[in-house]
């Protein structure tokens, strides 16, 4: 009983981390197309590592104040608003720092000690995966990101035909 109740819990961490990080790729990607960034991306394909490294950072300087100020409101009784705000900061920069990463991945890896941290998160995540892939609620939560994804592509089909 203890066991299924943290392979659930295990499970829905690893589904929630799954379409979080997926959705805000996909939205970064259509961002940089909307937005025309396609010789930023370029750039960002081909910096040096030094260059990667800072670049990759700067989502992090971007949002740490309005994580501060996001504490701030919570430790002076606006918990709705410090809340909110957190869960902005925390979607604009994990999408910001999905698409660098994408962009910049190989040139971090050639850091030897990100390397290792990024082998070290990537195998407690498969780990994750290969424990909880067969549980129901995880098998379940691939039916419906499939149904989502029919969904989505049939409202952006017909999106474009009427366009």
């Amino acid at each position: 009983m203890i066991k299924e109740k943290l392979l659930s819990s295990l499970a829905i961490i690893v589904i929630f981390e799954e379409w979080i990080w997926d959705s805000l790729t996909l939205a970064g990607q259509l961002l940089s197309r909307l937005l025309h960034l396609e010789k930023f991306d370029n750039w960002l394909l081909n910096a040096s590592p030094k260059m990667a490294l800072f670049t990759f950072f700067i989502p992090l300087i971007i949002v740490t104040p309005f994580n501060i100020l996001a504490l701030f409101l919570l430790t002076h009784g606006a918990i709705i608003e410090g809340i909110l705000l957190e869960i902005v900061v925390k979607l604009v920069g994990t999408l910001l720092i999905a698409r660098i990463f994408r962009l910049v991945k190989t040139a971090l890896l050639t850091f030897g000690w990100f390397a290792k941290i990024y082998h070290t998160i990537s195998g407690i995540l498969r780990w994750a995966h290969n424990v909880i892939q067969h549980t129901a609620i995880y098998q379940r939560s691939l039916v419906i990101k499939a149904a989502i994804k029919v969904k989505i592509a049939t409202l952006l089909k017909a999106y474009s035909f009427s366009n």
